[in-house]
């Protein structure tokens, strides 16, 4: 999708297969991370559910976070798009949409993770993404404002996040 000018121009499929139109996002502030279960990383999950309700409730129809599981990491995420769901809930009470499982790197790359790292590059430039839980920050515009490598704790951007929630598009 070269043509994109927009992450809500894309439309990944959810935990169903089915589509999940980005564009009913539209300007709102987004905050996507490519997760896993079984990742040194997973605890974050408690920080995004945290920092999800926080944000929601001081901006209940400007913001969301969505999780995209992957399993190119170590293979961590090896479950089914049930058996993450499941995860997700049961572990960490998770209620920000969990998309299907996509590869964020590589020939098969989600179109959507193809354009976040296009949009913005990694350090020196590079354009793949390192590990679980990157995170991708995007504006009302559908711009990518921000990005961060999996060590920056979800609770650490939550003045990133409200800067761009403070923004108009």
């Amino acid at each position: 999708m070269a043509s994109a000018t927009s992450f809500y121009d894309f439309k990944p499929k959810d935990k169903r297969g089915s589509t999940y139109d980005l564009n009913k996002l539209n300007g709102k502030v987004v905050l996507i991370v490519n997760t896993a279960s079984k990742c040194g990383f997973t605890p974050q999950f408690a920080g995004l559910e945290k920092l999800y309700k926080d944000l929601k409730a001081a901006h209940p129809n400007d913001f969301e976070i969505i999780g995209f599981p992957c399993n190119q990491f170590g293979g961590q995420d090896p479950g089914s798009n049930d058996e993450i769901q499941e995860f997700c809930q049961l572990n960490y009470g998770v209620s920000f949409p969990i998309l299907g499982k996509v590869d964020v790197n590589g020939d098969k790359a989600d179109p959507a993770f193809e354009w976040l790292k296009n949009e913005k590059p990694g350090l020196m430039g590079l354009r793949r993404v390192k590990w679980n839980f990157e995170k991708f920050l995007v504006g009302r515009d559908g711009k990518v404002k921000g990005r961060w490598a999996s060590t920056k704790k979800p609770e650490d951007l939550k003045a990133d996040i409200e800067k761009e929630l403070a923004a108009k598009a």
